[in-house]
């Protein structure tokens, strides 16, 4: 079982990036899946949630209205697109099917002029 993240990179404060969780080996249809991230330091901190049919999302206050989640079943990935990034943003990002041990590699997204 594979989950891997991609579309991380540096971006300016108030720009965008769109973070891919791409499986290999497991059907994401049958999990709901989180975004989660973490700095040097600190615990890793919940993001957004997406229920398996992508009919309920949830997000952490911090980034509420600039994140969106969604997902796309029959490609076996799913997406957090990041808008308006601000330097606290800055963190490894991973990708989880929520209730398994299943986690990404990460992703690191550096906001920063």
């Amino acid at each position: 079982v594979q989950l891997v993240e991609s579309g991380g990179g540096l971006v300016q404060p108030g720009g965008s990036l769109r973070l891919s969780c791409a499986a290999s080996r497991l059907t994401l249809r049958n999990y709901a899946m989180s975004w989660h991230r973490q700095t040097p330091g600190k615990e890793r901190e919940l993001v957004a949630t997406i229920t398996s049919g992508g009919d309920r999302t949830a997000y952490a206050d911090s980034v509420k209205g600039r994140f969106t989640i969604s997902r796309d079943n029959a490609k076996n990935t799913v997406y957090l697109q990041m808008n308006n990034l601000k330097p606290e943003d800055t963190a490894m990002y991973y990708c989880k099917a929520v209730a398994s041990n299943y986690w990404g590699q990460g992703t690191q997204v550096t906001v920063s002029s």
